[in-house]
């Protein structure tokens, strides 16, 4: 078991800790999910089961914490790794050698596993995750997606007796993250394994959890069955807020629980489809037949899409369908093998990088890779110089605060949370006045919270007349603000058209409302409740 005993810890050179006097004791096969707003302390809760803080992090630690017996505080991190298999936010930053298989087979050399015991986890690991024709690749050519279920994997085929997960679904698609946590689930019921994990996207996993541990911002905790703790929290997915609002009892976990609370005479309402892009102006960007390969591998062919100006448009399809080459096609980090991309009327092959993001926002799916300043007030100052105006205080302030983390001007930005660094990201490549914004996975790291005022964002953005494209699995995201949806499947268009048409009648890209309420053009909880006729007292 694990026992985590009046634990406390602040990071060097923080003024406040970030756990403060925590105790906590995990059952050998329980299944805990961890959550909280940004910056809690989610991932240094984490960190504690394999030592890494604080062996590595340093700072101050007070408290015990035991993982089966062994001492953090005694044991080094390589000595809990037959006990402790560890999956980060960032899975790129964890890899050690070039080929997947080499990667998933690396922590098994290093705890001296048997060869024929090593080559039937590796094919156990690689059908459990459906990863087996990934096996030659190297893990730089990997999408996002395809990158977090071979960490996964690497660490399920060490075969720890606990399994920590740091938002292990945030780059999936909603099959893959059904099959990676359906994965998770067998093996914590099945053979026992104790599963920690923490994510922000309730909706994927409050269903397998046996008990939620919430952290808050003023170092409290709330833990127990996930119905409690979900009826005491505002961080709700929509499903159980829905149920809150509407005094469901008991709250359900699952749209096969929430159906029993569907009223069977729903009125005839449908919600107004999203509208369609707006065609009376020329488009801000165009792709005219693009194709893109990486060797013999075709990651776009033959796109043809208009951007509208002042239009949210979101890209959807499964982990590696070009979505991500899509995006760094419009800002010229990749050039088509083939056809040509328009800005403002203008054929940008001529053009460098630098002088499209100038006009071009870009936020990929790795936030911190373009964070490279010492403090996040100079990262927003290079940012308005790059764009050619000028870096005032209060033109820095201004942007921080849009994003909620004025708080952290002065901290070192490859030093914050996950969610942290997402909006710090935003925050620096939307300094300035960029017409077209492309994003990448914009929630990764966001909680609920978050996710609302970025979407308060883009939106305020899209009136202003700029045009946001966001690459994205966060179905309920698409649901809350996007205008427009185009779906890829390798490589190409399958289907574009209103949010509402395409979530509303998805198998796989809908939302839970849509779910609950099939036919009824609800996608969000505002459109339910407005459509049930309920009134705020």
């Amino acid at each position: 078991m694990i026992d985590i005993d009046h634990v406390s810890y602040t990071y060097p050179g923080a003024t406040e800790p970030i756990l403060r006097n925590l105790s906590l004791q995990i059952a050998p096969g329980e299944f805990l999910l961890v959550c909280g707003p940004g910056g809690v302390g989610k991932s240094t809760l984490l960190r504690l089961f394999n030592g890494l803080v604080p062996h590595f992090y340093g700072g101050h630690f007070r408290g015990r914490v035991r993982v089966w017996g062994r001492d953090t505080l005694q044991h080094q991190p390589r000595d809990l790794a037959d006990l402790v298999g560890f999956v980060v936010q960032d899975p790129e930053s964890q890899f050690v050698v070039e080929r997947v298989e080499d990667e998933i087979v690396f922590a098994m050399e290093n705890l001296g596993v048997p060869p024929p015991m090593m080559r039937r986890r590796v094919e156990e690991v690689l059908d459990q995750l459906a990863i087996a024709h990934l096996r030659h690749r190297h893990v730089a050519t990997l999408s996002g997606g395809e990158q977090q279920r071979v960490a996964i994997a690497a660490a399920l085929a060490a075969q720890p007796r606990v399994l920590v997960l740091d938002e292990p679904t945030s780059q999936l698609d909603p099959h893959g993250a059904e099959e990676v946590l359906t994965a998770l689930q067998k093996l914590n019921s099945d053979l026992g394994i104790t599963i920690v994990l923490c994510e922000h996207r309730l909706e994927r996993v409050v269903q397998y959890a046996d008990r939620i541990l919430y952290l808050s911002p003023n170092g409290e905790s709330d833990l127990g069955p996930p119905r409690e703790v979900l009826s005491r929290i505002d961080l709700r997915p929509p499903l159980q807020h829905l149920g809150a609002v509407l005094g469901w009892q008991p709250l359900p976990l699952t749209i096969k629980e929430g159906r029993k609370f569907v009223p069977s005479d729903l009125p005839d309402f449908t919600s107004p489809a999203s509208p369609s892009p707006p065609t009376t102006t020329a488009p801000i960007a165009r792709l005219r037949n693009v194709t893109v390969r990486y060797g013999q591998h075709e990651a776009l062919y033959r796109v043809q899409l208009d951007l509208p100006r002042g239009a949210l448009i979101a890209l959807m399809g499964r982990n590696g369908s070009g979505k991500s080459t899509l995006l760094k096609t419009l800002i010229g980090l990749v050039r088509p093998s083939e056809g040509r991309v328009e800005l403002e009327g203008r054929d940008i092959a001529p053009l460098a990088v630098e002088e499209l993001a100038r006009h071009v926002a870009y936020v990929p799916q790795q936030p911190r890779s373009i964070l490279f300043h010492d403090t996040l007030e100079e990262e927003i100052a290079f940012s308005l110089r790059g764009r050619r105006l000028s870096p005032t205080q209060s033109a820095i302030r201004d942007i921080l605060t849009r994003f909620r983390i004025n708080h952290l001007i002065a901290r070192y930005p490859r030093s914050l949370s996950g969610g942290e660094a997402q909006r710090a990201a935003l925050a620096a490549s939307l300094a300035g006045d960029p017409q077209l914004i492309l994003l990448d996975e914009p929630t990764r790291g966001l909680d609920y919270h978050a996710k609302h005022a970025l979407i308060d964002t883009l939106r305020s953005l899209c009136r202003d007349g700029r045009t946001v494209i966001m690459a994205t699995h966060d179905v309920e995201l698409v649901a809350a603000c996007a205008d427009w949806v185009v779906l890829l499947s390798e490589g190409e268009v399958v289907v574009e058209g209103s949010t509402a048409d395409l979530l509303g009648n998805s198998l796989i890209f809908s939302s839970q409302i849509a779910k609950l309420f099939p036919g009824q053009g609800w996608l969000t909880v505002p459109q339910a409740l407005d459509g049930l006729g309920w009134r705020s007292p």
